[in-house]
């Protein structure tokens, strides 16, 4: 986890088997077994169905003493789990799965920082106080890579775009906006999870039991035709069929990877997702290319991950799930998903607003300085313009913009000049002045730089 965490909802582990095959285990905090369907504690956690987490503090969906205490995988302590055990091939091929409650005994707590030490820096402190721990780690990394080529390989969509972190002082004030580190112990941790949520989802399905799916739907052909004018006008030819796979626009992805155009294609690609949300009908995953998905992997923090616990034990326990308890799942499983998907969108919009009324503090004693940026957004009234430094984002109005009649280009994403014939397009890299930052609208003004 990173440095800042305190309820750990997963452990890992993993050996080597003959042939170049690995089995991993995926144990994940057995909060159903604390938090009992029905309960005032469940009723609580249907009602917020998430933890918010905002930069000074957070408001977890369970008390303390289960998220912190005795639900979080704790170094050195005996811990109820529930238990994904995945064998892969020798290509990353997951070969076959188990479920089961179970009993662990964390052996460390480490952090993402520690792990691409050890793996990528050879921190010698860290490998001689966790030697045994060392060899598993570059065994896990080289199932991470398999298991993510595979993934690839299939179409699942991977959008390179950096992420802001927000450092904070000890008032609680933005002391800065850095890239967030996204590297080897990110993405085994990234890789494990997605696999055991396609485990589970699977084996539910096939055994025919209802669960609270996690789906993401194909974009719509609107915005498609869109992304496939602004990209043709960027010089790339984007085919694709009625029948839309996430495959074809991986490709284009792979294509612009490390060209001038990388960004504004990943980010208006980006735009053109429908948001994931959950769902009692399995409608698939189409950004992981996956048939069925769901989220189970985070109980501590997601209702609908402590509801597939539920749902899973009862499965395996069974041996086949009472139709009395599928007719009753079947009955409350549409609820769930819909208050939990308002629930997570409530909190995305509680957390941006908090972060950007952060960044508009930050911004306030920098009126007057100027940034390198580029176009992160094209609208009729203006251009928005993301600083390269802080990751924060500021309008340039049409005012602000050289004198000149400005005819907006939709599909190109472009505001035109039609004197000057100036153009204004997504992804451009211009220099831009701090004019204001106010805190009631939450925005940042700029102008440009000549």
């Amino acid at each position: 986890d990173g440095e800042t965490a305190r309820d750990f909802d997963d452990a890992v582990a993993i050996s080597r088997l003959s042939g170049g095959c690995c089995r991993l285990w995926v144990s994940i905090a057995d909060v159903s077994h604390y938090v009992k369907e029905g309960s005032s504690l469940d009723q609580e956690a249907l009602q917020r169905g998430t933890s918010v987490y905002f930069p000074e503090r957070a408001l977890p969906m369970l008390p303390p003493r289960l998220s912190t205490g005795i639900c979080s995988l704790n170094p050195q302590e005996d811990r109820l789990t529930m238990t994904v055990a995945m064998e892969f091939d020798r290509q990353g091929r997951m070969t076959g799965a188990e479920f089961f409650p179970s009993i662990i005994h964390s052996q460390a707590r480490l952090t993402y920082t520690m792990v691409r030490e050890m793996l990528l820096n050879g921190h010698r402190e860290f490998i001689s106080r966790y030697p045994s721990i060392f060899e598993d780690l570059r065994t896990m990394a080289d199932l991470g890579r398999l298991i993510r080529a595979q993934r690839t390989d299939r179409g699942s969509l991977d959008f390179d775009l950096p992420e802001p972190q927000v450092v904070l002082d000890v008032q609680g004030q933005i002391e800065e906006i850095v890239r967030a580190e996204r590297h080897i112990g990110h993405q085994i941790i990234e890789e494990f999870m997605i696999a055991a949520n396609e485990a589970v989802a699977g084996f539910l399905t096939r055994e025919k039991v209802p669960f609270v799916q996690r789906v993401h739907e194909p974009p719509d052909e609107k915005k498609i035709f869109e992304f496939k004018e602004f990209v043709s006008h960027l010089g790339y030819r984007f085919v694709y069929k009625k029948e839309l796979h996430p495959q074809t626009f991986q490709r284009l992805l792979e294509k612009v990877r490390g060209k001038p155009e990388e960004k504004s294609v990943n980010y208006l690609l980006l735009r053109c997702m429908k948001q994931a949300r959950y769902s009692e009908k399995g409608q698939g995953h189409f950004a992981l290319a996956s048939p069925h998905y769901l989220h189970f992997t985070s109980p501590i923090r997601r209702y609908p991950d402590l509801v597939a616990h539920r749902i899973l034990k009862e499965a395996i326990q069974a041996g086949k799930m009472p139709e009395k308890r599928r007719q009753r799942w079947l009955k409350k499983l549409p609820h769930i998903a819909e208050h939990s998907s308002q629930r997570e969108r409530l909190a995305m919009e509680a957390e941006r607003e908090i972060v950007d009324r952060k960044k508009v503090q930050f911004m306030r004693d920098k009126v007057g300085q100027e940034f390198n940026g580029y176009i992160s957004g094209v609208l009729p009234f203006g251009i928005f313009v993301e600083l390269e430094d802080f990751f924060i984002e500021g309008l340039v109005h049409l005012t602000r913009l050289p004198k000149d009649r400005y005819q907006f280009l939709e599909t190109r994403h472009t505001l035109l000049g039609e004197h000057s014939r100036k153009t204004f397009r997504l992804g451009d890299r211009m220099k831009v002045r701090v004019d204001a930052a106010n805190l009631e609208r939450r925005q940042v003004d700029f102008s440009l730089v000549p």
